[in-house]
């Protein structure tokens, strides 16, 4: 199937699982050549979702006639902060105070606007995985929200992989009900971003407004340059 079919298909599956909810497709595009880039925007798409910063920024370069919207969705190491502040529209993964800090005073510096922001967490225990465990994320929530040059928007996960949808869902619902303690504090979230190709669909029925879908997409990606 072509670019284009997979993404009709995608969406259309997306668009009967939210039943009138909006939800942004991220097409996670790393690991893939400009060339499938722009055949995806011609499909429509323009969230587009990276996690190496020198291979987005040559895909930025090579693709600057395009309007599109760019997603940092991978770990980010402070000597990056700078040029993911200053290339890129959201920053799904923040899970230290001092990351978020970086970025703000690089976005003010350069008098860019907030930085759309969701905090990374860690809802499975894995010690191979990024992000702030669930019972800090409501104190880096406040102090992330107080940064002139952050827009926090909301939370992301990546769940354990699982072909039980049963365990799918209740990673997935425990996001949103921690999206939700958080909102009645006085945060005020609107985003979740969970769900990739192999669990959107149960991403979406517990309520996700941001999936990340790559290979069912694109298709295999190439090896990180």
């Amino acid at each position: 199937m072509t670019i284009a079919q997979n993404l009709d298909r995608i969406r259309d599956q997306v668009t009967r699982l939210a039943q009138g909810r909006p939800v942004q497709i991220v097409a996670v595009s790393k690991g893939q050549p400009p060339e499938k880039i722009r055949e995806a925007c011609q499909a429509g798409q323009k969230a587009f979702g990276e996690s190496y910063v020198q291979e987005a920024l040559h895909k930025q370069s090579f693709l600057s006639d395009l309007a599109l919207e760019w997603h940092f969705i991978g770990p980010l190491q402070s000597n990056k902060t700078t040029s993911v502040a200053l290339h890129f529209e959201w920053v799904h993964g923040i899970d230290r105070i001092k990351i978020a800090e970086r970025l703000s005073n690089a976005r003010v510096e350069a008098g860019l606007p907030p930085l759309n922001a969701c905090l990374q967490v860690n809802l499975s225990g894995e010690s191979s995985k990024s992000g702030v465990p669930a019972g800090e994320v409501a104190h880096l929530a406040r102090a992330v929200g107080e940064l002139r040059g952050i827009r926090l928007r909301g939370l992301m996960t990546l769940p354990e992989p699982t072909p039980d949808p049963d365990l799918q869902r209740r990673r997935f619902s425990e996001l949103r009900m921690l999206k939700e303690s958080l909102q009645a504090l006085g945060l005020p979230l609107d985003t979740l971003s969970m769900g990739m190709s192999e669990d959107f669909a149960s991403a979406v029925m517990e309520g996700s407004t941001i999936v990340r879908i790559g290979t069912a997409l694109f298709g295999e990606r190439l090896r990180k340059p």
